[in-house]
């Protein structure tokens, strides 16, 4: 059975009319050497010159070919579209693993969307990061309304519970810094990436709507205090990656309380 070299052997399947070539697990086959090749259907073991031959039966193989069959046409009634689905993996490898290390392969993998319909949806990589950056930036304001919502008529109570919030992001376990800060920090040389551009948006917004809280507080110098009180959630961003953060929640509402002089109104 082994090919005189001693590196590979040949099995032929006169049934399905295929050859198998079978490489062996060790350097110098010999007795009681292994010798083993699996495809979707079949899986042949060489053992000490026995040939065993393991079929697989008609449902695995079913099952088989359902994992991998591209998806075609429109998703079942409530099952996530390709685009969805390319998304939701790409927001989760991206910002678990980093943007530039995670390749299209992977996302398409992952997905279980074909490289086709990914290149269908996002004609590049660099659309997708985009796309990427725009449903994280979607999400952040979702939930800052959420926040705005429930302290409506309360300047201070809103502040204290946005701080409060991104303190407690910063602590979970699945915390991997701000993902606008990661993208930034990822593409610093191109300013013009236009997934860079949204996470410039970002911060700009942030501190425009600080300084909307922090006007309606009677603070002196609005747009002063904001830019500052935003320096300070960055800075909670980066420094939860090294320190346990572990009064963050106190530390950042006591900073800012201090920073804007709350209470002190314009003029008094």
């Amino acid at each position: 059975m082994p090919h005189p070299s001693g590196v590979l052997c040949r099995v032929f399947d006169f049934h399905r009319g295929r050859e198998y070539h079978m490489a062996s697990t060790t350097s110098r086959p010999g007795d009681g050497s292994l010798w083993k090749v699996t495809d979707p259907y079949v899986t042949l073991i060489v053992e000490n010159g026995l040939l065993l031959c393991q079929m697989r039966n008609q449902r695995e193989i079913r099952e088989m070919q359902e994992r991998t069959r591209p998806r075609r046409g429109a998703p079942p009634k409530g099952e996530a579209s390709a685009r969805e689905r390319i998304l939701d993996t790409a927001v989760q490898l991206f910002y678990r693993d980093g943007i530039r290390v995670v390749g299209v392969d992977t996302i398409v993998e992952q997905s279980g969307v074909s490289k086709t319909s990914l290149y269908r949806v996002f004609d590049s990589k660099d659309a997708l990061i985009t796309a990427v950056a725009e449903q994280q930036n979607r999400a952040f304001w979702a939930w800052w309304d959420r926040i705005e919502e429930r302290y409506a008529g309360d300047p201070r109570a809103l502040l204290e519970g946005l701080l409060s919030g991104i303190a407690k992001r910063i602590r979970q376990p699945s915390y991997r810094g701000c993902p606008f800060l990661n993208l930034a920090t990822e593409f610093p040389a191109d300013g013009n990436h236009p997934g860079r551009k949204v996470a410039r948006s970002n911060k700009e917004e942030m501190r425009a709507r600080l300084a909307t809280i922090l006007t309606k507080l009677g603070v002196s110098d609005p747009q002063r205090k904001a830019t500052q009180i935003a320096l300070l959630i960055n800075g909670a961003y980066v420094s939860a990656l090294i320190d346990e953060p572990a009064n963050a929640k106190v530390d950042l509402i006591d900073a800012a309380v201090k920073l804007s002089e709350i209470g002190d109104v314009r003029g008094a």
